[in-house]
């Protein structure tokens, strides 16, 4: 718990910084130099902190993110791990789709319940403009296999830049539900390693929502939303949804029930916090169990009431998404 009442129950454990994408609104042309691989957490390692963070700190959803965690081989591994802890946690991944169609079925028998996978337009060329790739149908390849494989439900996260993909919604949201996904869109937030984000050139919720409705019925979710970051609507009278994070116009961290494991083992208890906890080094010190539960009962506890996006002084983090994990 934070001295805000908050309780973490959701961890985000990034397994990699690196990516085999290069999204304009995450990572450069080129570099940046990736972590050595001294620096990240080992399969020990990280197999100890999600013991301690299920069995001591009541952690009870762990999702996988990168970077790209399809990269890091030892992830089934991981999961099946994650999935013997009692109680059992709710696991997923997020991932850019590129080799999910080859590994959808080995991380179900693993234990993986459902994926999210980042895909801002169905448009070819749009693709890899943003992508700097052209592996949209590895993308589309891979939501099929998971689909078949049984993790459900498949959400797409998709990302609008303004005069780029922005007028793109629409025709996402139609191939969500020809297809059975769920689509989320989120507004670009201050992640990006160039430090270039620029509030008045982001695509907002109320601008998402509006285009959206030239096309389709939308109506609130009477469902409550809890500490899940998606404003949920109702497409055509239901039953499918479409949502929409508005981290920037509508920020929701009243309710934020996450705390995020980089790959090099910092503790952050929030997306945009200006300090970290090491618990890398506590692992690979004479600590126990105990002490780095409690060290990192501490960062949490240190959480500030909301991430400050829009105060005159916030100032972005210095590592950009593809470090901190989603």
């Amino acid at each position: 718990m934070d001295r805000y009442g908050r309780v973490a129950k959701d961890l985000r454990v990034s397994v990699t910084d690196r990516c085999n994408l290069r999204c304009t609104y995450c990572m450069p042309e080129e570099g940046p130099g990736w972590l050595p691989g001294g620096q990240l957490l080992s399969t020990d390692e990280l197999a100890r902190l999600l013991t301690i963070a299920v069995r001591d700190l009541g952690i009870t959803e762990i999702r996988f993110t990168g970077g790209e965690p399809l990269l890091r081989p030892d992830l089934p591994d991981l999961i099946a791990t994650a999935a013997s802890l009692l109680p059992r946690p709710e696991l997923s991944i997020t991932t850019n789709g590129i080799g999910l169609a080859e590994k959808a079925h080995a991380l179900a028998v693993a234990g993986l319940d459902r994926v999210n996978v980042s895909l801002d337009t169905i448009d070819r060329e749009t693709f890899r403009v943003i992508s700097r790739r052209d592996r949209l149908a590895d993308v589309l390849r891979g939501l099929e296999s998971a689909k078949h494989a049984g993790l459900k439900p498949v959400k797409v996260n998709a990302l609008l830049q303004r005069g780029i993909n922005d007028a793109h919604a629409a025709d996402l949201l139609e191939f969500c539900l020809n297809h059975g996904y769920e689509l989320r869109i989120i507004e670009h937030m201050p992640l990006d390693a160039g430090h270039l984000w620029r509030s008045d050139e982001m695509v907002t919720a109320n601008e998402i929502l509006a285009s959206l409705a030239e096309r389709f019925s939308l109506t609130p979710d009477p469902q409550l939303r809890g500490a899940a970051p998606a404003q949920r609507w109702l497409v055509d009278g239901g039953p499918a949804t479409v949502g929409i994070i508005a981290s920037v116009t509508k920020p929701f961290c009243g309710d934020c029930d996450r705390v995020r494991l980089t790959a090099d083992g910092q503790v952050r208890n929030c997306l945009f916090a200006s300090d970290e906890t090491d618990l890398r080094s506590l692992l690979r010190g004479s600590a126990d169990d105990e002490e780095i539960a409690d060290q990192w009962r501490m960062a949490i506890w240190n959480k500030k009431p909301g991430h400050g996006i829009n105060d005159p002084d916030f100032l972005q983090p210095s590592r950009p998404m593809s470090a901190i994990g989603g």
